[in-house]
C-alpha cells in the first residue's frame, strides 16, 4: 500500500477520519491526497503533509485508489460530473456512501473497479470496523488492496452487498448508539456520587474491555455475562433492572430502524 497513492474525494467528517487513521498507521502523507470544499480545512490538511487537489478529476487521475466520501444524495452529481468517468477508468473506486447500490455506481463509472465500503468513525484511532462489497468482476487483487487499506485502521470483512444496509445500521451508526449507552452508564455513576470525569472513564474503559473480551476470546456475550453474575449479587440486580426497561428489544429495534432508513438513502 505504501507505494500506492490513495485519494480521498471529499474530506468531510468520515473522509478526514480515514485520512487521520491512515496517517496514524504510518501511511506516508506524500501518498495521500484529498479534495475538500472548505479552504480552512484544506490549509489544515496541507499542513499535515497531504496533497490537496483543486478538483475531483485531478485527484482521481493522480490516485491508484479513490475513496469517495460524499453524501448519498451527492454521488450522482459528483461521479456524473464531466471527466470523472474517464479519469476513473482502470482505477479502484471505493464508495462509502450509504445506500448507494453498486448497480448505480457502475452506471456512473462503468470502467472502474468498484467496491462499496461501510466504515465507522473509530477508524480515526485505528479501531474501525469496515465491511466491503465488491462489484461483480472486481479482481481478488483489487479487493485485497482495499482490505489492506482499511485493515490498517481496524477490522475488515467482505460481505455480499445485500448485507450492507444492516451493516450501516449496526456498525456504521453504532458508535452513536454506544456513546449514548456509555453516557447513560456514566450518569448512573454520577447519580451515585462519582465525579463526572471519573464516571466517564470507568464507563468507557468498561465498555472497551468488555468488547475486547468478546473479540479476543471468541465467546458468546451471554456466556461472559454469566461469568460475572453471581447468585443474589449486585450484577443480577442490575441486569433485571435493564430487562425491566426492555433494553434488549429497544436496542434491537434501534438497529432495525437505522437499517430501514439506510436502505432508502441511495
Amino acid at each position: 500500500m505504501e507505494r500506492r497513492t490513495v485519494g480521498i474525494l471529499g474530506a468531510g467528517t468520515l473522509g478526514r477520519a480515514i485520512a487521520e487513521g491512515l496517517l496514524a498507521s504510518g501511511f506516508p502523507a506524500e501518498h495521500l491526497a484529498v479534495t475538500v470544499r472548505s479552504p480552512a480545512r484544506a490549509a489544515e490538511l496541507r499542513r499535515a503533509g497531504l496533497t490537496v487537489y483543486p478538483d475531483n478529476v485531478a485527484l482521481i487521475e493522480a490516485s491508484d485508489v479513490v475513496v469517495v466520501c460524499v453524501k448519498p444524495q451527492s454521488v450522482a452529481d459528483v461521479l456524473g460530473a464531466p471527466g470523472v468517468a474517464e479519469a476513473a477508468r482502470g482505477r479502484v473506486l471505493v464508495s462509502v456512501a450509504a445506500g448507494v447500490r453498486l448497480a448505480r455506481l457502475c452506471a456512473l463509472v462503468p470502467d472502474a473497479s468498484l467496491i462499496r465500503a461501510m466504515p465507522n468513525t473509530p477508524l480515526v484511532i485505528r479501531e474501525g470496523m469496515t465491511v466491503l462489497s465488491p462489484a461483480p468482476g472486481v479482481t481478488e487483487a483489487d479487493v485485497a488492496v482495499v482490505e489492506r487499506l482499511f485493515g490498517a485502521v481496524g477490522r475488515v470483512r467482505v460481505l455480499d452487498e445485500r448485507h450492507l444496509d444492516a451493516v450501516t445500521g449496526l456498525s456504521g451508526s453504532g458508535p452513536a448508539f454506544a456513546f449514548v449507552m456509555l453516557e447513560s452508564l456514566a450518569d448512573g455513576g454520577v447519580m451515585m456520587g462519582l465525579p463526572r470525569a471519573v464516571a466517564i472513564e470507568l464507563a468507557a474503559q468498561t465498555m472497551l474491555g468488555a468488547a475486547r473480551l468478546v473479540l479476543e476470546r471468541g465467546e458468546h456475550p451471554a456466556a461472559l455475562k454469566d461469568q460475572v453474575t453471581t447468585p443474589a449479587g449486585c450484577t443480577i440486580a442490575g441486569l433485571l433492572t435493564m430487562e425491566d426497561g426492555r433494553i434488549r428489544s429497544t436496542l434491537a429495534r434501534t438497529i432495525q430502524e437505522a437499517t430501514r432508513v439506510a436502505s432508502g438513502l441511495g
